[in-house]
């Protein structure tokens, strides 16, 4: 009788609870479907966000706005017209270019080198070169593309300078859909050297990174290669929907499949070798569009990270024996999203470099903390992503990031953020544009994260645009870091900064003999009073772009560094004490 009652009492709860978990999911599902079709980002009559990110979002007060920028473009002579043909909603358009600052000439200013989409696929006839602007020091630039050969055309998409042979200038590697090109600057003339250094890859290359990764003295480089992309007519007619938009089979990079990336090993002759597959460093599996090297845990070694498009990003610890191990799942730092852009920098003042990475739009930008010693295992490498606790998170759920910096833009000793933006969903009535969006300028402050202040500290950042590469650089010498900005199928856009209660800074330019005689991947670290502040030549990142190589640092209202130290890329350091603010120091091992 018992157990009778005992089974009947077990059915019915059974049976209610099945009937109560069906009702959860059938209401669950409603206000999904409900929410889905509403943008979480939308804004109320007031300004306001509706729905729950309002609870994340933060005001701005006046006193926050401490820098200041103003588009100096046309009257600084950076006239330059990126991929003046008609888009034809193929995946390699959308995606680039990128530029990058570099004093080519040796004169103490940063040149800018600029890249160009040549044009149409699918019409060869069309073509547009890349651009060299060199510096003249009074704010202005001159094209000098055609008199030193760096005018090249190539379907572009990274450049990055450096003295790969060892003479003491600059020269530039350019990635591109297609075959990459290595310049070769002599006297201030270009020529290509692409195949007989063994470079000339005809994948699709994106990023490029150089870098000593086996500290034998010479610099090696690595290459990210995207997705096989390949297509006929029929692929571009066919459409999926991504957030209520027809979106053609040949725009989305799921599309294809991935390829692997390059790590050319410097031979010391000249010649480079791919030692990728062998060094465990290819990410055959990652469509990989940007790539940093940076230190992660301080043994002297600088390991890899890699940005990849709607695949897991790649965490690799060098070991110190010419190979590296995988540790994207250990590290936390590995998230399968849509990842373009990297800035590294110590965000929080603790001695470790952090790292930012722009996203597609609705998955937030990540700033994953280095929390190493924070374990109480000092040896494990980790990061954890706090972007929303420092206000980066749900401010960028509407953007696409790309380009992007940690740099400080007022001097007062804390690191600020840019973001460059720009769709890759095309515009409603004209698929022949893609969709226009903001840029963002982020003040840290001390203790409370970052605030969002572009279109107060720059009246152009008002107006929305298709961004995609993007490099920060004092390109006037006066000691507050500036921007440019290649606009998508427009031009170069640059930003002086124009702040006018700057803190003061310090801005250290290191060289060394050869071999890597501008001593890429040497750590520079200042201290005034108890504060250490640290940086790394050469790691920044941002996308397909390169900035400054002199390391520059904020200093607030301290008068003097107490000391100054240089640890270069063999382990041997050099000190200096009691040096005066506000200006350049040239160091030399």
């Amino acid at each position: 009788m018992s157990k009778k009652r005992f089974n009947k009492r077990h059915y019915l709860m059974v049976r209610w609870s099945v009937v109560t978990i069906v009702i959860a999911i059938i209401i669950t599902v409603f206000f999904v479907w409900k929410n889905s079709r509403i943008d979480p980002m939308a804004r109320n009559d007031d300004g306001s966000v509706s729905g729950l990110t309002s609870v994340l979002e933060r005001t701005v007060d006046e006193e926050m706005v401490t820098f200041a920028f103003e588009d100096v473009t046309e009257q600084s002579g950076v006239s330059f017209v990126h991929f003046g043909a008609t888009r034809n909603s193929l995946l390699p358009e959308d995606m680039g270019s990128g530029l990058a600052w570099g004093d080519y000439d040796n004169d103490g200013f940063d040149d800018l080198f600029v890249v160009n989409f040549a044009g149409d696929i699918l019409d060869e006839s069309l073509a547009g070169e890349c651009a060299l602007f060199k510096n003249n020091g009074d704010g202005t630039f001159q094209d000098v593309s055609k008199e030193t050969g760096a005018n090249v055309v190539i379907y572009g998409m990274a450049p990055t300078w450096v003295d790969y042979d060892d003479d003491g200038d600059l020269d530039l590697y350019i990635t591109a859909y297609g075959d990459n090109v290595l310049l070769q600057n002599d006297n201030k003339m270009f020529s290509d050297v692409s195949k007989i250094t063994g470079v000339d890859d005809a994948q699709y290359g994106a990023g490029a990174s150089w870098a000593d990764f086996d500290k034998d003295g010479d610099l090696d480089l690595y290459v990210t290669n995207y997705v096989d992309f390949n297509f006929n007519e029929d692929d571009i007619k066919e459409a999926k929907r991504q957030y209520g938009a027809e979106v053609p089979f040949t725009l989305n990079p799921s599309s294809y499949s991935a390829q692997p990336n390059l790590l050319y090993r410097n031979n010391g002759d000249g010649t480079f070798t791919d030692v990728a597959k062998v060094a465990g460093v290819d990410d055959k599996e990652g469509r990989s569009l940007g790539a940093t090297w940076f230190d992660f845990e301080g043994d002297g070694y600088l390991d890899l990270y890699v940005a990849n498009d709607v695949s897991k990003n790649g965490v690799y610890h060098n070991n110190g024996d010419g190979t590296f191990t995988d540790i994207g799942a250990i590290s936390l730092a590995a998230d399968y999203r849509g990842a373009m852009g990297l800035a590294v920098g110590d965000v929080d003042t603790d001695g470790d470099d952090d790292l930012l990475v722009t996203h597609w739009v609705a998955q937030e930008n990540a700033l994953y903390e280095n929390m190493l010693g924070e374990w109480g295992d000092s040896e494990r490498v980790s990061f954890m992503d706090t972007a929303e606790d420092h206000g980066l998170g749900q401010i960028s759920l509407h953007m696409v990031g790309w380009a992007t910096g940690l740099v400080d833009f007022d001097n007062d000793g804390l690191l600020d953020l840019w973001v460059v933006n720009g769709h890759t969903l095309e515009e409603e009535n004209n698929q022949t544009q893609l969709q226009k969006q903001e840029m963002q300028l982020f003040r840290q402050v001390d203790g409370e994260g970052f605030y969002e202040i572009g279109s107060e500290a720059c009246e152009a950042l008002s107006e929305p645009f298709v961004g995609r590469g993007g490099a920060h650089a004092d390109f006037d010498n006066d000691g507050d870091m500036d921007i440019a900005v290649l606009k998508f199928g427009e031009g170069v856009l640059l930003l002086e900064n124009t702040s006018e209660s700057n803190g003061n800074w310090l801005r250290v330019h290191l060289s060394q003999p050869p071999p890597n005689a501008f001593a890429l991947g040497a750590t520079v670290s200042v201290r005034v009073g108890d504060i250490i502040r640290k940086k790394q030549v050469g790691i920044d990142g941002s996308y397909l772009s390169q900035h400054q190589t002199d390391v520059q640092f904020g200093l607030g209202d301290a008068k003097t560094v107490d000391e100054l130290v240089v640890t270069w890329p063999d382990g041997s350091t050099t000190t200096q004490s009691d040096i005066a603010v506000n200006q350049l120091v040239n160091l030399r091992r």
